[in-house]
This record gives structure tokens, sequence and C-alpha cells, in this order.
């Protein structure tokens, strides 16, 4: 998935972009309520994780204004105010959840996957597919009992495919959904992925509508 992190404490923030890159989503990074605005109005995010105080001004207004924008992304905030006012304003605000400061990184992890599902409309977890059996909140596949490894990025590939089932993806899109803004993306990465699936899950899974993208059917 492509997420942003708005965040201004560099310790935190390279550790949340480590754990969460290491599960395969593509994480933008954000220090600051200007770098936060820009991203959000030129890039589509599964989910944002934002900051309240921030150097430069209040995450809520940079999320009362995404809002006002018509932006529905998901929305946590992760903030250090535990104060049960600063719940609801954040609540009220337009924000989809909200974690005190510090958090577990596997429940952050857990609970972005979770908003990023109810916004594609595919609440459920588990998914029978082709013979297959997928878990999306484990981030595991089964064929007739045997476990199917990915590595992090062919599943995130998968994922989002999966979020989009039904519908044909173009590669842009794709890479969008892998890559953070700051990496450097070979012309064919989205090919050798699909390949690579296709060698583990097998063929009908993953479809080519040529000239257009890829679908999960």
């Amino acid at each position: 998935m492509r997420l942003l992190l708005v965040e201004d404490t560099p310790e935190l923030a390279r550790s949340v972009l480590r754990f969460l890159r290491a599960e395969g989503h593509a994480v933008d990074h954000a220090p600051d309520a200007a770098t936060a605005t820009e991203a959000m109005a030129v890039a589509d995010y599964a989910c944002v994780i934002l900051d309240l105080g921030l150097p430069d001004g209040s995450g809520l207004e940079v999320l009362k204004a995404r809002r006002r924008a018509g932006d529905r992304t998901p929305v946590l905030i992760a903030t250090a105010r535990d104060q049960i006012s600063d719940r609801i304003a954040g609540l009220d605000a337009g924000a989809d959840d909200y974690v005190v400061k510090p958090f577990d990184l596997r429940e952050l992890s857990a609970r972005i996957r979770a908003h990023a599902r109810r916004a594609q409309g595919i609440p459920e977890t588990r998914l029978q597919l082709a013979g297959l059996e997928v878990d999306r909140a484990a981030g595991r596949i089964w064929q007739q009992g045997q476990e199917i490894r990915l590595t992090a990025r062919e599943w995130a590939l998968f994922d989002t495919l999966l979020g989009a089932r039904g519908r044909v993806l173009p590669k842009p899109a794709l890479e969008d959904a892998l890559y953070a803004f700051d990496t450097l993306v070979e012309g064919n990465a989205v090919e050798v992925y699909v390949s690579r699936l296709r060698q583990k899950l097998g063929p009908g899974v993953i479809e080519t509508r040529r000239g257009l993208g890829y679908v999960v059917p």
C-alpha cells in the first residue's frame, strides 16, 4: 500500500518507516504540515498516519482542509495528546482512528490495514480465490493446505490487486502503490513482480488486459 507518515520526530519517523517498509508498503514521509498538504494533494494514499503537533502548524488543520476538499483517504491520528477532548476533536475533524504515543508498531500496522480494507469496500480478511485461501490481515496464502511464501514486495502488489478486485489497474497505479516518492523505479518492475506471482500462484489468478493493465478477476 502507498502510505503517508506525517511525523516531525526523526527517531520515531525512522522507526515507523523502517517497520512499514519492511512489510512491503511504499511510505512517504512528511515532517511538517506544508509537506503533508502537498503530498496529500498530489498522491493517492491507502492511509495517512498523522501527528497533530507539527513545527509549522496543526495536523488537525491539515486534516480539516483535506476533508473540506473532499478527500476521503483514511486518516489515523498518532499523537502524544491523550486527553478525551483531543480524541473527540480529532474524530470530529474527520479522522478515522486515533492512537496515543507510544504505540505498538504491530497494532499500528493492523489498524492501517483494517482502515484500508474498509475504504476499498472489502472489510473481510479471508478470501477464496482460484483455489487459493488468502488471509489479507496476516499477508499469507495457502493452496491445498500448503503455504505459498511471498516476498514483502510481491505481497504488496498482490494485495493492491486484491483491494481493487474486478477492476483493471494500469501499470502507473501499481507503481504508485509500490514505490515512495524517493524510490527509483525500474521500468519493468511491475512486470517482473507479476511474473513472479504467476509462477507462485498459478495461471488465472492475475490477468493481463493488453494496453490497460492487470486485474484479479
